[in-house]
């Protein structure tokens, strides 16, 4: 009886050797590259010249890989205006500047009086690109001294 045990106990302990094994394997699976969408609150749909516009801004990330790195750039096809970070960078349009953190604001000035258009696109290190639009339409301010001057 002694020996069956000792049998089965030798055959247990090489199954399990064996079983460990062969479910080591040297590639492991690890997910670097996360899916990702850019949300910002609703903004002011018109816009003086000289006004400031606040664009409040949000990456979610599907997944967290720590080194995944941030970018944000932007374009404007229609309107003349300036963007900037809320740490006070001033970004150049189709220039790509690093993101320090995920949640994060930018500001829009415009400078004329006509219909504004800005596209900004964030992007990863890893070639993903979302891509959203934000639109003004001028707010005509009429000049009040005209308007009584008008009258006399």
């Amino acid at each position: 009886m002694r020996k069956i045990k000792s049998f089965f106990g030798i055959t247990a302990w090489l199954v399990a050797i064996m079983l460990l094994a062969l479910a080591c394997n040297d590639s492991m699976d690890i997910n670097k590259v996360y899916a990702f969408d850019l949300v910002c609150m609703p903004i002011q749909k018109k816009i003086v010249q000289g006004e400031v516009a606040e664009i409040r801004c949000r990456i979610i990330k599907e997944g967290d890989y720590r080194d995944t790195r941030y970018f944000i750039r932007y374009f404007q096809p229609d309107g003349v205006g300036e963007l900037r970070l809320d740490n006070g960078t001033v970004l150049l349009p189709n220039d790509l500047y690093p993101l320090d953190k995920e949640t994060f604001r930018i500001y829009y000035i415009s400078h004329c009086t006509d219909q504004q258009v800005i596209d900004v696109y964030i992007e990863d290190n890893h070639g993903q690109v979302v891509q959203k639009t934000f639109s003004f339409q001028n707010d005509k301010v009429e000049d009040e001294t005209e308007d009584d001057n008008d009258n006399l």
